[in-house]
């Protein structure tokens, strides 16, 4: 028989039998006294949906489930609940992250317990993030987790968030004061050590030299670096003047990037035919035996704002040459770092 329950304060109150038969055996709500449990709308919303409640009570309304989703407020509700299914299905239990019998609830929408756990477990797989297709999602506001972005007809994508702090162990080691000429958007550093490009991998040999006189063209991140370092005779204020000119205030974030991969021992290399800012390399011992770059890295300013699209873009191409998506957010206390990944729940 169906239990019946009503709205109060924000939840749904239910009683009977509702605790060992909605709680305890299957993580819906939280326990109130005696045997009666509250709801959240969304878990309320679920029950309805299969039948489970026979209805939910507000003053003089008797409310199912089609007039339930329709009444209630607020413009994510309907996709907090296609997620919320989606997931009960794939046979997750998961609650709203306000419940307060949550002990450390994470500070966002949903709180998803390990497959075959529940509540009562005291242990939480990831905190839940829901969006529709047209929601952004400010840099600033990221966390560690899972992003369900629901599209426009009804599809729900997941990505996992996490924190990536790029590490690697390739050669660091400079040359001191190659002759170098500053051309237009690029930098030629003549004759210098093969261990330049051969071990640490900066430039490209130039087309049509010997290779044992490895005359190298430089991009400006990797001259204004080199520069930094004492390896080119070139005026570090001058590489970096000139890599506002060709890309704007652009350049000194991307420089902030590439410094700080290359402190790391990985080695940053452009990510263009990626459509990203770098493809990185965390052990380079030798150009002749580079195999894959392993992350891709998008550069943006502190406060940007991800579109959700562009979001599915990335991880996808990223995924495609097996590679993860990396954003780096650069702002003036550092950089934060976190990779973006397709999940499969």
């Amino acid at each position: 028989m169906s239990l019946e329950g009503r709205f109060e304060d924000g939840v749904v109150r239910v009683g009977g039998d509702a605790r060992q038969r909605y709680h305890d055996s299957r993580g819906y709500g939280y326990p109130l006294e005696g045997n009666e449990i509250a709801l959240a709308p969304v878990e309320a919303a679920h029950l309805l949906y299969r039948g489970d409640l026979a209805a939910v009570v507000d003053g003089d309304e008797r409310l199912d489930f089609r007039s339930f989703l329709a009444r209630e407020p607020g413009p994510d509700f309907g996709v907090r609940f296609l997620v919320y299914a989606d997931l009960r299905e794939r046979g997750f239990y998961l609650a709203p992250a306000a419940e307060p019998w949550l002990e450390d609830p994470p500070e966002t929408e949903f709180a998803v317990f390990p497959r075959g756990k529940g509540p009562g477990d005291g242990e939480i797989a990831y905190a839940l993030r829901v969006l529709g297709e047209r929601t952004d999602v400010a840099g600033r506001d990221l966390e560690a987790g899972v992003l369900a972005v629901v599209d426009e007809e009804s599809e729900i994508t997941y990505f996992e968030v996490a924190r990536r702090e790029p590490t690697g162990s390739s050669a660091s080691g400079l040359p001191e004061g190659c002759e170098a000429d500053l051309l237009a958007d690029r930098v030629v550093v003549w004759e210098p050590p093969l261990e330049l490009y051969e071990e640490t991998f900066y430039g490209q040999p130039l087309e049509g030299r010997e290779y044992d006189e490895p005359t190298l063209q430089c991009s400006l991140l990797e001259a204004a670096y080199l520069a930094e370092g004492g390896a080119i005779d070139l005026d570090p204020a001058t590489v970096r003047e000139r890599g506002r000119e060709v890309e704007g205030e652009r350049f000194d974030r991307r420089f902030r990037v590439y410094t700080e991969l290359r402190e790391r021992g990985v080695v940053p290399k452009t990510g263009y035919k990626f459509g990203a800012d770098f493809r990185t390399y965390a052990d380079v011992e030798s150009v002749d035996d580079l195999g894959h770059s392993e992350l891709l890295v998008r550069v943006h300013p502190a406060d940007h704002v991800f579109e959700p699209r562009d979001v599915a873009l990335d991880v996808r191409l990223a995924h495609g040459v097996r590679k993860t998506m990396v954003v780096a957010l650069v702002g003036e206390n550092g950089i934060d770092w976190w990779s973006l990944e397709r999940l499969t729940p």
